[in-house]
């Protein structure tokens, strides 16, 4: 199993910036892949970033040049540095891990907010 926490949004003004962090635990050594996904209300959850252990990051053309992530290994934690936010960035945010087996996005995070209106 493989537990994951969010953390870091909050309401932020268009342009603002927000750094969000998910924490992995139980059997992190299984983690083959990690990702971001955003969900709005009504809407398909949908990966904006993500990467493998090959350190090959993927991101959405919607994000590219203002989101970022990271992750430090040291403390299991995977990070999403979100620069230059718009309002249609608004969703909860969630951290998603790929274990193997079974190979499939099978974690998931509880969330959270991220909210950008002037």
């Amino acid at each position: 199993q493989v537990h994951l926490v969010e953390s870091g949004g909050g309401l932020v003004q268009p342009g603002g910036s927000l750094r969000l962090s998910c924490v992995a635990s139980g059997n992190i050594f299984s983690i083959i892949a990690m990702g971001w996904y955003p969900q709005a209300p009504g809407k398909q959850r949908e990966v904006v970033a993500a990467y493998n252990r090959g350190e090959v990051t993927k991101y959405a053309d919607s994000v590219k040049g203002r989101f970022t992530i990271s992750r430090d290994g040291a403390k299991n934690t995977v990070y999403l540095q979100m620069s230059s936010l718009k309002p249609e960035d608004t969703a909860v945010y969630y951290c998603a891990a790929r274990p193997s087996p079974p190979y499939t996005w099978t974690f998931w995070g509880q969330g959270t907010q991220v909210t950008v209106s002037s």
